[in-house]
């Protein structure tokens, strides 16, 4: 039976498309009591989505909504839209959901859905993120969350993670240094969003109503 402080909790929804690793370390950081919340549901839109099961394994509703059984991205949308209404979300988590999504979905949830991707952005925007540094020649690199807009990866920016590009270092390499600072920076921007301490404005994103740099807080990897 669900307690009355349960009910007064935040309410997560999370998307995925794939293994579900950030989930997983949202769903942790909830179970732990890190974050002072609950995980209402993981939504994916691939039924072979590893992730489903891990969120099952943490008694977390696994819900489907398959795009393939759509003929187009609307109709898919207004279904994935009607699958988290129904979860009454406070937060929208988009953690490797692998789907451009429609204007209208994401005015729908305007402040209340971020994203996670793997590059210092405004750089490399879209797929093959480490490749395309690593050729650029780039000393650096990392991961930035932001809230969703319909410029796709170019909502406002809330935080970064830096990491170094090493001599000799592969895309494999660098994405293993990218993807372990993801984990340890959603939780953190997920317990802030759940907390009421940020809000995406006109002017940008504010923590504790302090306007934010347009690259958002900018924190270096830890050796």
């Amino acid at each position: 039976m669900m307690t009355d402080s349960a009910l007064d909790q935040p309410r997560i929804v999370i998307l995925i498309s794939g293994t579900g690793s950030n989930m997983m370390a949202i769903a942790d950081a909830v179970q732990s009591g890190d974050i002072d919340a609950m995980v209402a549901g993981v939504v994916s839109n691939r039924p072979d989505a590893a992730g489903m099961q891990h969120a099952r394994d943490r008694e977390i509703p696994a819900i489907l909504v398959d795009h393939q059984q759509f003929s187009s991205r609307e109709e898919f949308d207004a279904n994935l839209m009607r699958a988290i209404d129904d979860l009454a979300p406070d937060l929208i988590v988009l953690a490797g959901f692998m789907r451009i999504l429609t204007s209208d979905f994401v005015r729908h949830y305007r402040g209340r859905m971020i994203n996670i991707h793997p590059s210092l952005l405004p750089l490399y925007q879209g797929l093959n993120t480490h490749q395309r540094a690593i050729d650029a020649g780039d000393s650096e690199h990392g991961v930035s969350v932001h809230f969703v807009t319909e410029e796709l990866d170019g909502g406002p920016v809330i935080a970064q993670a830096v990491v170094t590009i090493d001599t000799g270092e592969t895309a494999a390499s660098l994405q293993h240094k990218v993807q372990i600072q993801e984990h340890i920076l959603y939780p953190i921007i997920v317990k802030w969003c759940t907390q009421g301490r940020l809000a995406m404005t006109d002017q940008g994103v504010t923590l504790d109503s302090k306007l934010l740099p347009p690259s958002g807080l900018r924190l270096t990897a830890q050796p």
